[in-house]
């Protein structure tokens, strides 16, 4: 009996024993599962981990390459608006110097049906922001042409800042094909530097311009061929002025037959920036005809208007002195106090800085021998 409750209690040990082993092991077995679980549920969060960051690497890439992208573009459209900037300031500009010739229109009927009014631009960089623009008109004279040695005397006088802040306008004022391209050829052989760096320019005048402006049928053959070459003078100063008149504080008149004085651009500039009132209607530095008379670009306009009213009437010097007249005396003032005026705005510079040389005049068969300027 005995025997048999040990064998009993034995039998209830080992079953319990192998219980709690199979117990033990379904636990190893259930937690090493879950280890492994675990694992790859860390080695599946690293591969992501991973992936992210390559993800991130690669979007860090194109957002610098997008960022790149950006900055040339808006790169390139901010040149482009400054170009377009440009291109408008530009056309602003002509259309306002083309503005300016749109006057003569007013003037002479026959040209409102052309389009745009302009001189043809032969020799010229458009230079602009100068202070001084200096205006010589030249025609065909035959054997006789003094216009090399008047160009020699004016560029080489200056000083090389001076040429840098100025602009010389060659108008050739003539239909004769073969004197243009002589001026061209001799301007450019001679002056290179100036044409380079284009202070000195060449320009011609349209014939359509002069096409029914120079009659003069009621006068008799010599006087009409004499007031057609004065009548024509005063259109071709008119059409340097308004060309002239954007590029510079001042526009100074010369003609193609003087001779400029030493130092004569240091003088002038001197002179003009040593005046105290700024109330002047003219500086002449020179006393004969049109020649070395001093304006303000901005007064230019003015006087154009006026020589085209009555540019068949007077020679243009003639012109000059009447503006003061009417823009200055008044009616019924005594002529002396008007003279008094005169003299305070019409400023005269004293000696001449400018000598006339040509004798054979730019009206065929006429000579002349006036030298006191």
């Amino acid at each position: 009996m005995r025997t048999k409750q040990v064998n009993l209690l034995i039998t209830l040990v080992a079953v319990a024993l192998f219980s709690f082993s199979c117990f033990c092991i379904y636990r190893i077995t259930q937690t090493n599962n879950q280890l492994i679980n675990c694992r790859n549920h860390i080695l599946e969060f690293k591969e992501n981990m991973l992936h992210l960051r390559n993800k991130t690497e690669k979007n860090s890439q194109e957002m610098k390459v997008l960022n790149r992208t950006k900055y040339e573009i808006t790169k390139r459209e901010i040149l482009s608006g400054n170009l377009v900037a440009q291109k408008a300031d530009i056309l602003n500009k002509n259309e306002t110097v083309s503005n300016t010739f749109e006057d003569l229109k007013f003037f002479f009927p026959h040209l409102r049906k052309e389009g745009r009014i302009y001189p043809d631009v032969i020799i010229g960089k458009g230079k602009t922001g100068v202070s001084f623009a200096l205006g010589i008109s030249t025609v065909n004279r035959g054997n006789y042409s003094y216009l090399k040695q008047t160009l020699t005397s004016v560029v080489s006088r200056m000083t090389l800042s001076q040429e840098k802040d100025s602009v010389v306008i060659v108008l050739v004022a003539d239909s004769n094909e073969d004197y243009l391209h002589s001026v061209v050829k001799m301007i450019t052989k001679k002056f290179k530097r100036q044409v380079r760096s284009g202070s000195l320019e060449v320009i011609s005048i349209p014939a359509f311009l002069y096409s029914s402006m120079l009659n003069a049928k009621h006068l008799a053959e010599a006087s009409r061929k004499l007031a057609s070459w004065r009548t024509k003078q005063v259109l071709d100063f008119c059409i340097l002025m308004l060309y002239a008149q954007p590029k510079a504080k001042y526009y100074l008149q010369l003609e193609d037959d003087i001779i400029a004085k030493e130092m004569y651009f240091t003088k002038i500039t001197d002179f003009v920036g040593n005046i105290s009132s700024n109330n002047w209607f003219f500086i002449e530095f020179s006393m004969l005809g049109f020649i070395g008379k001093l304006f303000r670009s901005e007064d230019l306009t003015h006087f154009v208007r006026f020589f085209l009213m009555f540019y068949k009437e007077k020679p243009i010097d003639w012109l000059l002195n009447d503006i003061f007249q009417v823009k200055v005396c008044d009616t019924g003032e005594d002529l002396r106090n008007c003279m008094k005026r005169k003299k305070q705005i019409r400023i005269q510079y004293k000696p001449s800085l400018f000598q006339h040389v040509g004798i054979h005049s730019s009206f065929p068969r006429k000579e002349q021998y006036e030298k006191k300027i």
